[in-house]
């Protein structure tokens, strides 16, 4: 686990001082990459998409697919496409790189589905939240698909963890916009920002679009991914399990 340059906290802690002080009574997650693992359910819905359509296996598929989808989301973030655009669009630019001779709505629909059946969590994921759901307010938000996120929370086990589920598709901002975190925070009864605790493994879209907003923020890096400086999170941890060392502090059992 890293304090990040000693970062202080919105209620003007130092973090590396004393986070035993530290008093997060909100922990907005976001889904993806972060409680659930998204590349194998993204590698697993396109494997049945493509058994599914009949089409001839590729050894590049998983890697074209990601490249030109990663590149939409992207623009998602920077407010270029709409989330509603990116479900037709990545498989109408798939067909036309490949040369398919396939219907790329069709192919939207069959993937999307699939993906909404794939609950598989990050490691330690749903042990966290049980831990968490004792003594905090748990909310997820998401650039997710509504036709996705909804389903698969409800055949998820953590689905049950959360008090508020903000879907950008939903309220019309995505992340890093302010004001998908200024409507979460109004779901969430509008807390003060100093006792809310952003969690994602997303620099920008989860972390720098939280820092604006005036939370505190915690970067969830697996990888020990090099960061440019220019994004600086409150904590930065390897695990879900070293998020538990992070919230450590003393916290009130929550009102059911």
């Amino acid at each position: 686990m890293t304090y990040r340059g000693e970062p202080v906290t919105p209620s003007g802690r130092r973090a590396g001082a004393s986070r035993a002080d530290l008093r997060y009574r909100w922990i907005l997650f976001d889904a993806d990459g972060t409680l659930f693992d998204y590349d194998h359910a993204e590698g697993e819905a396109l494997e049945a998409l493509w058994s599914d359509a009949g089409l001839p296996p590729r050894r590049d598929l998983l890697a074209v697919y990601r490249r030109i989808n990663g590149a939409l989301w992207k623009g998602l973030e920077t407010g270029e496409v709409s989330a509603g655009e990116i479900k037709e669009e990545r498989f109408r630019r798939l067909v036309d790189e490949l040369g398919l001779a396939a219907d790329p709505r069709q192919l939207s629909a069959s993937y999307l589905d699939h993906l909404s059946r794939q609950t598989r969590l990050v490691a330690g994921a749903g042990e966290l939240l049980d831990s968490l759901r004792r003594t905090r307010k748990l909310a997820l938000i998401t650039n997710g698909l509504s036709q996705v996120q909804r389903p698969r929370l409800e055949r998820s086990p953590i689905g049950r963890h959360f008090d508020v589920l903000v879907i950008s598709e939903e309220v019309g901002f995505a992340k890093p916009d302010g004001r998908i975190f200024a409507q979460a925070l109004a779901m969430m009864g509008d807390p003060p920002k100093d006792e809310v605790l952003m969690v994602g493994d997303n620099l920008l879209a989860d972390i720098e679009g939280a820092r604006r907003f005036g939370l505190a923020t915690c970067w969830l890096n697996p990888g020990g991914r090099e960061s440019s400086g220019e994004i600086e999170p409150t904590f930065e941890v390897h695990d879900l399990g070293q998020l538990r060392q992070v919230l450590s502090g003393p916290a009130e059992p929550t009102e059911e």
